[in-house]
């Protein structure tokens, strides 16, 4: 864990540029895998099968080491390569673009797509935001009937807390913790009777 995990965008959009009458539609969708930015790519080549080109810019992973991009027949890096420029430029992760082009009767040159490429992502970053993460160490919680009401409530007011189940044992849920914290010792602490085991460390949305 090295620094904050890259955010990713915090809604789905749709935009539309026009650059000498070629209209660009880009596509931006939040997604957690490849399959699901495949999926994507699928369903905006049959919606907007008219279009002449479907040029694409995917980056997953925590870190954003995953990265793709095509340029769906365009001359070779004029689309996808800027397409992947404008994401990495915004340092988003779990993202998906399509650009999908209508060609509008003038060419636009080398430069031009790439401008017109990037200028959509860009533009549909800026529409869609972006929400930031966090690392987590996710802790197994349990506490016994006679106490779980006290320890869930105690804990609910100092942390985030998930995967809540109540059973004839008693109360068990998981903690997202800041990251180094001893769950044990600060139970210990607080006086709650409750056991701790460590889950790992995981991605969370910033709570706002």
């Amino acid at each position: 864990m090295s620094g904050p995990p890259r955010p990713v965008p915090a809604r789905a959009v749709r935009t539309t540029t026009v650059v000498e009458r070629s209209r660009f539609v880009c596509t931006l969708r939040p997604v957690a895998d490849e399959a699901a930015a495949e999926a994507v790519v699928a369903a905006v080549r049959r919606e907007l099968a008219d279009a002449r080109h479907h040029c694409t810019a995917v980056v997953l992973g925590d870190d954003g080491s995953l990265r793709r991009s095509g340029d769906d027949g365009e001359p070779a890096g004029t689309a996808g390569a800027p397409m992947l420029a404008a994401l990495e430029g915004a340092g988003v992760t779990g993202a998906v673009a399509v650009v999908s082009r209508w060609f509008g009767g003038t060419l636009l040159g080398t430069g031009g797509l790439v401008r017109a490429y990037g200028g959509a992502v860009t533009g549909a970053l800026e529409e869609a935001g972006l929400a930031p993460r966090r690392w987590v160490d996710l802790v197994a919680v349990h506490a016994g009937p006679a106490d779980a009401g006290r320890v869930e409530a105690e804990l609910r007011r100092r942390h985030d807390v998930e995967d809540v189940t109540w059973s004839g044992d008693g109360w068990r849920a998981v903690l997202l913790l800041p990251p180094g914290t001893d769950a044990a010792a600060e139970l210990a602490a607080a006086g709650l009777p409750a056991t701790a085991t460590p889950l790992g460390r995981a991605v969370r949305p910033v709570r706002g």
